[in-house]
């Protein structure tokens, strides 16, 4: 089994090994995975954090040795609070870092990536937060462009927001809105929710496509276009500007 890490700012993670196909997700800088498949130019990767397995092109990782993946994963995990950052190495190179970027092995503004010593002097985020902060972290990728497969203030998706909010949080979520509705507590009122739970869409053959973060009376933040408040009702989305329906409501679920 081979390992490795990401060590650039933020690649892609494609359905199949090829530049022409859909991205899927995104690895952001510092996060670790297995190796399941190298090809000559592609390689197929289950992430760590989450499991979420796809394929990522060979020059846009360094692979890492087994011990250093365990010893990564049994670390504490540190994540930079800036909406976007850098990280810099020993000859003043720069790295962008954008919010909820990976820092292995962080300790006194140093980080470390094998025999690799870094440096970040921004906020760390490195702590279980309270269940409150989660509308708060949110509100940080207010206005994010929506993109497929995105994880980062550049542009993100309805669930790979909701993923990073709560990481940000110190909480996981699978990648994708239907595993991620898998997670957490069944509500059966919007009423019994409380901001920082979960709710999620379905489209007409009942396949959930959708989700959003609650907020306090009745409004929910999510990735539509970009990331937008909008009211929440018992039959789901109400768009404030085109004034109506955009998505069913399915299921709410309390998480944390």
């Amino acid at each position: 089994m081979l390992y490795g890490i990401c060590n650039l700012s933020i690649i892609p993670i494609r359905l199949e090994p090829s530049d022409k196909v859909e991205m899927t997700s995104q690895i952001l800088f510092g996060e670790h995975f297995k190796v399941l498949e190298k090809q000559k130019k592609w390689s197929k990767i289950r992430l760590a954090f989450d499991k979420y397995e796809g394929w990522i092109d060979n020059n846009q990782y360094q692979e890492i040795a087994e011990e250093t993946y365990q010893n990564i994963k049994n670390s504490q995990t540190y994540l930079t609070g800036e909406l976007i950052d850098f990280i810099s190495d020993e000859n003043q190179y720069l790295t962008l870092a954008p919010l909820g970027t990976t820092l292995p092995f962080y300790k006194n503004s140093e980080l470390k990536i094998d025999s690799s010593i870094l440096k970040y002097d921004g906020i760390v985020i490195s702590e279980v937060l309270d269940k409150n902060t989660i509308i708060k972290t949110a509100f940080r990728y207010l206005n994010t462009p929506y993109l497929w497969g995105g994880k980062t203030p550049f542009g993100i998706d309805c669930s790979g927001f909701t993923q990073m909010v709560y990481k940000l949080c110190g909480y996981r979520l699978f990648r994708d809105a239907p595993k991620q509705a898998t997670q957490g507590e069944v509500l059966s009122f919007i009423e019994e929710s409380e901001p920082g739970d979960l709710a999620f869409f379905d489209d007409k053959e009942g396949n959930i496509v959708h989700v959003g973060i609650i907020m306090k009376d009745n409004y929910i933040i999510h990735a539509h276009g970009k990331v937008r408040i909008d009211r929440l009702d018992h039959s789901g989305i109400y768009n404030v500007d085109s004034k109506k329906h955009t998505h069913k409501l399915r299921v709410i679920k309390k998480v944390i």
